[in-house]
């Protein structure tokens, strides 16, 4: 097994689990496997198929995935290909008989066409495994759930003695219940990884209004010079908006959501593979079929509905296990549409349940690692030192007349007015609202006029966590008083709020010192302009060479390979393979091309 690892993937020993994942498959016997983004699933069912007769069929949900996979499996010199629609019949022919013919080792195909192939080609093929990517699908409880994947269950009625290996990035209890229900896994073991992304930095904004989310992403951008990422919003129009503001900052941007054609949404995810955009701003319609390994952080536009899409968004920054960033703004106005689109929905009161476990995240002033991976099921007794709330601990006051001030607002309106509503009584603003139902006419009416309006946002959202109102969302999202609220209102108990702090806007001098500065890696801290020289010659030739093969640069070499040449600068192709994540094939084709160029550079 490790032979085999290294020969092909470069790689000298196993990331937890993985082996034991492998050797369970080979015994052929089922398994379920909840491994997060960029923890090395694909290893788990790419192994065992080289290592067994047959060829191993991959139920995957997207083209674009199934081509990635592909491209990453031919440059480590391994027989793979897709069967998909994006193929000409000639391609599927010679695919088809490649399967027949023993010569494929993986094949890749959509739920959709596996059923229209099973008592075809399926019956020809020697089948080692079938491994079903992405298996949350399946469930309804899922979050990505997609109706093609419930007939899945009928390969082990035509297949008894075929192993399958179901594999998740995220699924709570109940999704992993039902991915073994519906797929009938036969006693399957179910192998559960840390959920843990300790290269993954997490931050959270609240309250920002739209100019001062634009100014705290360009800040964010020009902190990553180049470096790709992703902005994730909620509406399609969202994306339009933020990637036109991208582009009059000279950021190459493209947009992805399900309203564009499906050539548009290729193009963008194609020159985001590439590196022909730096930028990509989604719907979460994008990124279950992404695989670059050098994302270099995420952001949310605006909250999530759940944990699980959160997480799972956020992984597909620093695949490659470097330092990645990732940052989730939030306000008020998110979580009310969310809520109402969850009360809306056919599981209205799980999609409110998982809402609340995002928004206790999101306000959440303990470590925001541990509540992820408590989420998960995995408790850690230490914080983790990589999060805004580890990094600038809150700081709180007594909050209580600023309290008393909204809430006795609120009631004076007869409770029968919003959040927007709200803050202009309280700043004292003649707004159409405001004139029309005579609340500037309020005692209360500008009482906090003192409060900038953003800051009345923010303190909402505290007391809205605090319990001292709730939004009766079949109500207009008016808000209502709590027990809990009265109390304070009328003097019988004190209320603590947090501190608002505003990063100040960065002077010129530190705007060119952040565009100067990129991602630190672990290795290269010291090593000066002479080690990012060698990197810059090292990437320039890696893109060439990804040009001529037609393939994204990730797929040569990836970042933390070139990292690793950086820092062992090796000057021969045996010591070139021996760097971890180069495999023989690759060695021998790219061996002598980056060896000459560190050669060339150390002169």
């Amino acid at each position: 097994m490790l032979h085999t690892l290294k020969t092909y993937f470069g790689y000298d020993s196993f990331r937890p689990l993985q082996e034991d994942i492998v050797s369970h498959l080979l015994a052929r016997k089922d398994a379920l496997v909840l491994m997060p983004t960029g923890g090395g699933k694909s290893i788990c069912y790419q192994l065992p198929a080289l290592l067994s007769e047959g060829t191993a069929v991959v139920i995957s949900p997207l083209i674009s995935l199934m081509k990635d996979q592909v491209e990453s499996l031919s440059a480590n010199g391994i027989p793979a290909g897709a069967l998909n629609s994006a193929n000409d019949e000639t391609q599927n022919a010679s695919l088809r008989r490649a399967c027949t013919e023993g010569k494929l080792k993986l094949l890749y195909i959509s739920p959709e066409r596996l059923m229209a192939e099973a008592n075809y080609l399926l019956r020809d093929m020697h089948i080692s495994l079938f491994a079903i990517d992405e298996a949350h699908c399946i469930s309804q409880w899922g979050h990505d759930f997609r109706p093609e994947y419930t007939q899945l269950g009928f390969l082990h009625q035509q297949f008894p003695d075929v192993p399958i290996i179901a594999l998740t990035a995220t699924a709570d209890k109940l999704t992993r219940d039902d991915i073994v229900k519906q797929l009938r896994l036969n006693n399957p073991k179910v192998f559960i990884s840390s959920f843990d992304r300790p290269n993954l930095s997490l931050a959270v904004k609240r309250g920002y209004r739209k100019r001062e989310k634009d100014n705290a992403i360009l800040d964010f951008i020009a902190r990553h010079p180049g470096e790709s990422g992703i902005i994730y919003c909620m509406s399609r129009n969202g994306t339009e908006q933020v990637a036109q503001m991208l582009g009059k900052h000279g950021i190459r941007a493209a947009i992805y959501h399900a309203g564009l054609s499906a050539d548009k949404r290729n193009e963008a995810q194609d020159d985001f593979i590439n590196d022909r955009i730096q930028v990509v701003c989604a719907t979460i319609a994008f990124g279950m079929g992404i695989d670059k390994s050098n994302v270099r952080w995420i952001i949310h536009y605006n909250l999530p509905k759940s944990i699980e899409s959160f997480y799972q968004e956020i992984g597909r920054a620093g695949r490659d296990g470097l330092p990645s960033d990732t940052l989730l703004f939030y306000s008020l106005g998110d979580l009310i549409q969310l809520s109402k689109f969850a009360a809306e929905s056919g599981q209205q009161e799980i999609s409110l349940e998982k809402l609340q476990r995002m928004q206790q995240y999101a306000e959440s002033d303990i470590c925001r690692r541990r509540i992820l991976l408590s989420y998960f099921g995995e408790n850690v007794n230490h914080d983790c030192g990589n999060c805004d709330v580890c990094k600038n601990p809150p700081e709180r006051f007594d909050g209580t007349i600023i309290v008393q001030k909204a809430l006795s607002a609120l009631v004076r309106a007869g409770q029968q007015i919003g959040t927007g509503v709200l803050v202009d009584i309280l700043r004292g603003t003649a707004s159409p609202e405001v004139t029309e139902k005579g609340y500037q006419k309020l005692k209360t009416f500008g009482a906090g006029r003192e409060i900038p309006a953003r800051d009345w946002q923010d303190y909402l959202l505290q007391m809205l966590q605090l319990g001292y109102f709730e939004i009766a969302y079949n109500e207009h999202n008016h808000l209502k008083v709590t027990p809990a609220g009265s109390e304070v209102l009328f003097g019988r108990a004190r209320a603590q709020l947090v501190v608002i702090k505003r990063e100040e806007k960065g002077t010129e001098k530190q705007k060119r010192a952040a565009k100067g500065s990129r991602t630190e890696v672990p290795g290269m801290e010291g090593n000066g302009g002479n080690q990012q020289e060698l990197l810059d010659v090292l990437r320039a030739l890696r893109q060439q060479l990804a040009d001529q093969e037609v393939l994204p640069a990730y797929i040569v070499l990836s970042d933390k390979v070139l990292h690793q040449l950086c820092t062992s600068r090796p000057t021969t192709i045996e010591a070139f393979g021996n760097i971890s994540g180069i495999g023989e094939y690759k060695k021998k084709k790219y061996g002598k091309y980056f060896v000459e160029a560190i050669k060339k550079f150390s002169k």
